[in-house]
């Protein structure tokens, strides 16, 4: 009896490296292509599998889960953007769709695990439970997308690329002639493509944007905005108020629509709150040092976690950290591993 591994396929290089690294070590090897319904339609699916399969000598199954993107992923990004917050919709994807509806469908075919092409790695402690580590390639890690994988979810998960670094993977499809189906690489958020956020929100929910007040820190009116959802934290561009220093957004007050904003060096937090928190391998016992990341393309910094409940902590910065955005993911690490992985929010909300 084989066991047959299901992989993620969708045309681009990372995961074309993958399964042709999968075919090296499995007879029995499945490509999954998931549809969301939100695909540029540039190319209809059925050539696209087809050319998988010539390239990559597997099958190919269409796997349809408009229904659970929309449902999962886009409301709950576009629930977000009208609460104030900045949603990071990467994190909710993994383990609702690919480790969740996609991982239910390989089980359906028959397959017992599921990779992807994600720069990152599991291994298993001496307890055996599993831990999710950083990839080999610092600059390429995604292991921060990853954070809210459970140990069920860990124990079916493969990643391929965890000990490759980018530059190898180009140049192994270059030397066995893969070529990408999808040629250029996600960059943001892979729903919205021609479109503005605004436009985006305002075709799936039907606000509208309402002007307000910008104040700064102070309390004192500096501008109006034409509609919160345009700004995050930290931002610079689009505020247009004359100031001696650039002003950035500093706060979101949804209640009284008021955007406030501050100079640079009134972006800088010393921690904060985060909550819903995904613990990889249990609450830890007590304080810890750790490494804090607020955001993607943010360096992981120290800082130390205390916990307050049972998915609640508070994060304090070792050096204030700028644009500490509502809404983000932070993600905690313990040398390379990832302990676990919440939702930053306001010093002012409830939890």
């Amino acid at each position: 009896m084989t066991d047959r591994i299901a992989i993620a396929v969708s045309g681009g290089v990372d995961s074309m490296v993958c399964a042709y690294l999968l075919k090296q070590q499995h007879n029995d090897v499945l490509g999954l292509h998931f549809i969301t319904g939100y695909e540029k339609p540039a190319k209809s699916i059925e050539p696209l599998v087809v050319d998988l399969f010539q390239q990559m000598d597997i099958p190919v199954v269409i796997v349809d889960l408009r229904h659970e993107f929309r449902q999962q992923v886009v409301d709950y990004f576009c629930g977000a953007y009208l609460k104030g917050h900045t949603p990071n919709p990467c994190l909710v994807c993994n383990p609702m769709i690919k480790f969740g509806a996609l991982l239910d469908e390989a089980k359906r075919h028959g397959a017992s695990r599921l990779a992807t092409g994600h720069y990152a790695r599991v291994g298993v402690d001496p307890r055996g439970c599993y831990r999710l580590q950083k990839g080999l390639d610092r600059t390429k890690d995604q292991s921060y997308f990853l954070a809210r994988l459970t140990q069920a979810q860990l124990a079916r998960a493969v990643f391929p690329l965890g000990a490759w670094t980018k530059a190898d993977v180009k140049t192994l499809a270059a030397q066995k002639g893969l070529r990408p189906i999808v040629p250029a690489e996600s960059q943001d958020i892979c729903f919205i493509h021609d479109a503005s956020y605004i436009a985006f929100l305002i075709a799936h929910t039907g606000i509208r944007p309402e002007p307000g007040e910008i104040v700064d820190t102070q309390g004192h009116l500096v501008g109006i905005h034409n509609g919160l959802h345009g700004f995050t934290i930290g931002q610079r561009r689009g505020i247009n108020c004359p100031a001696s220093q650039a002003y950035y957004v500093v706060q979101k007050d949804v209640r009284r629509n008021r955007l406030v904003v501050g100079h640079k060096d009134q972006l800088c937090v010393d921690g904060c709150k985060v909550i819903d928190i995904n613990w990889i391998n249990g609450i830890p016992d007590g304080p810890l040092a750790i490494e804090a990341r607020i955001r993607y393309r943010h360096r992981a910094v120290p800082a130390k976690l205390v916990p307050t409940g049972k998915d609640v902590a508070m994060v304090t910065f070792d050096e204030p950290q700028a644009a500490v955005t509502p809404g983000q993911g932070a993600v905690f690490y313990h040398g390379d591993a990832v302990i676990g992985g919440g939702w930053i929010v306001d010093a002012s909300e409830a939890v």
